[in-house]
């Protein structure tokens, strides 16, 4: 039987046995460990950060981001529409209020004149300003950082990066997740160095990620017994997982330099078909892990639109899917305040993330080659 292809699946280097085996030999099995003061150190100097705290998910870090930058009930946070619901769900655990923006058509992150435009009209509908941005690096692009920086230091909201999708890319030549008051990172099994679960809070302010690790252990107070004056969480990441990354951050770089490889690969594949688009750096300050290869399909060019593409695909046993659908559309998240273009609803509409796993093999590839040419010379 044909092996599944899949659109980015877990890939070991083989480095994290050294690390897991220790935890195993010093019996450090618990939450905490010299696996995990080794991963938050080496996550902050690979981002060029001063202190990280590695937690259970992305989605934790984004709450306590969120906590400690003060949102409450009835606060309004910024966020991209065009994301993953865990960049949102965080708002609502706060009891806050999110208000999206919708995409340029660039990088396909956050529209930095949509954002101007809905930070002046919360202030005239709310009377306040908004507590806080969530601005999303899709699909590991880099949004239009010089902008959005100015426009949130122009009214004073502090920027939580979801660079969940985005370890290992850069803006003129900084690492995401460096920019704002907080960055967010994400090691789920489908990115592009993995812990099985877990993600990081990066932060330059040592007083935040103390915080943090004190929040994500159950808020436990100095004391000789167990007391409790704050709400705490249970967010911590285990010694044994942040072995695992430990492994895996070694080969961030060949992680990396692979994934762009493989977007080489489907520029030269598709690259000449008229009615194919691909993300794109804006420029040379723009660099992209590219995470995910994305495509834009145009059904009146091609003859073909990327649900053809995606179900031929899935008849050859390959993993494809349709991009994020905005959270604006999301039934959950429709009442909520939306500042929206066309950007966001069409490329949902229109676009597709190609297997870009940076454990595919040459045949593997050259199966999705022989799949893709067969079908587009059918169409």
């Amino acid at each position: 039987m044909t092996d599944r292809i899949y659109l980015s699946s877990p890939h070991m280097s083989g480095k994290e046995q050294k690390y897991i085996e220790d935890a195993f030999s010093t019996n450090w099995i618990a939450p905490l460990g010299p696996n995990v003061d080794g991963f938050e150190k080496e996550l902050a100097d690979y981002t060029n950060t001063k202190f990280a705290a590695t937690l259970s998910s992305g989605t934790a870090a984004l709450h306590l981001a969120l906590i400690i930058t003060g949102v409450g009930r009835s606060d309004e946070v910024l966020v991209s529409t065009f994301t993953f619901s865990a960049s949102v769900n965080p708002i609502v655990y706060q009891g806050a209020i999110p208000v999206f923006i919708d995409s340029e058509p660039d990088t396909w992150n956050m529209d930095p004149e949509l954002l101007e435009k809905s930070i002046l009209d919360r202030i005239v509908k709310t009377g306040k300003t908004p507590k806080a941005l969530i601005l999303v690096h899709l699909y590991g692009m880099p949004a239009k950082l010089d902008e959005i920086i100015d426009i949130c230091g122009k009214y004073n909201i502090p920027i939580i990066e979801d660079a969940a999708e985005a370890l290992g890319s850069s803006f003129k030549n900084r690492k995401l997740g460096s920019f704002g008051s907080f960055g967010i990172l994400s090691f789920n099994g489908n990115k592009i160095i993995t812990t099985s679960g877990g993600g990081a809070l990066l932060s330059n302010n040592k007083n935040h990620i103390e915080k943090a690790r004190f929040l994500a252990t159950q808020a436990r107070d100095k004391a000789p017994y167990y007391q409790h004056s704050e709400i705490g969480y249970n967010y911590r990441m285990s010694n044994v997982l942040a072995g695992i990354g430990r492994g895996q951050l070694e080969v961030i770089e060949e992680r990396v330099k692979t994934r762009r490889e493989i977007n080489t690969f489907y520029r030269k594949l598709l690259g000449s078909v008229e009615g194919i688009d691909f993300l794109t750096e804006p420029d040379s300050n723009f660099f992209s892990n590219y995470w995910l290869t994305t495509i834009v399909i145009d059904k009146g060019k091609t003859g073909f639109s990327n649900y053809d593409l995606m179900n031929e695909f899935e008849k050859n046993i390959i993993e494809s899917r349709p991009l994020w659908k905005p959270m604006h559309l999301q039934p959950v998240f429709s009442d909520y305040p939306a500042y929206i273009s066309s950007v966001s609803e069409f490329l949902f509409n229109n676009c597709l993330c190609l297997p870009s796993g940076s454990n595919m093999t040459d045949a593997d590839l050259s199966r999705i080659e022989n799949v893709t040419k067969g079908f587009i010379e059918k169409k």
